[in-house]
């Protein structure tokens, strides 16, 4: 996790400014928008991306217009915490799709998710298939959102 911090200029947050809010622009407007020729601009965006800061380029979906009306907020603790374990139990959570996000995290439980589902009576379908069937799973607290406020999709840029 402790990966070096990447010096960017003006320019360098200037174009993912721009890429985070359109991802689609072409060569041209992007340089168009941050004041340089289009090869300046297309050799940075490759220097971005070979630097790992740029990863990919999505299309942000909307689970509620494909049928996910529910999503699920599960915290799950483990009964046996060693490398195998904790190996085993991230690797079998890969291999859901209605897992959008794991995270091994600190405190009364190991790992955190977030979970979408059609409706109440699918997840719990799916908890009963799934969750409950992980390797090493003690114990499961799920919460539901009721309303998502905010769901940033990248970090802030550094000042």
């Amino acid at each position: 996790m402790n990966k070096p911090r990447i010096k960017l200029d003006r320019i360098d947050r200037r174009i993912l400014e721009e890429l985070q809010a359109d991802a689609r622009l072409s060569s041209a407007e992007l340089a168009e928008r941050v004041s340089l020729t289009t090869s300046p601009c297309w050799r940075r965006v490759k220097r971005l991306e070979e630097e790992g800061l740029i990863s990919g380029y999505h299309a942000r979906l909307d689970a509620g217009r494909l049928g996910y009306q529910v999503t699920a907020i599960v915290h799950i603790s483990l009964d046996k915490k060693d490398t195998q374990s904790l190996q085993a139990f991230e690797a079998a959570v890969q291999e859901i799709p209605q897992v959008l996000a794991c995270f091994r995290i600190s405190g009364r439980y190991d790992h955190q998710l977030i979970v979408v589902a059609q409706d109440l009576e699918a997840y719990g379908i799916f908890s009963a298939n799934y969750i409950n069937g992980l390797p090493s799973v003690k114990e499961v607290y799920t919460s539901f959102v009721l309303k998502q406020v905010k769901a940033a999709t990248n970090p802030p840029l550094p000042g």
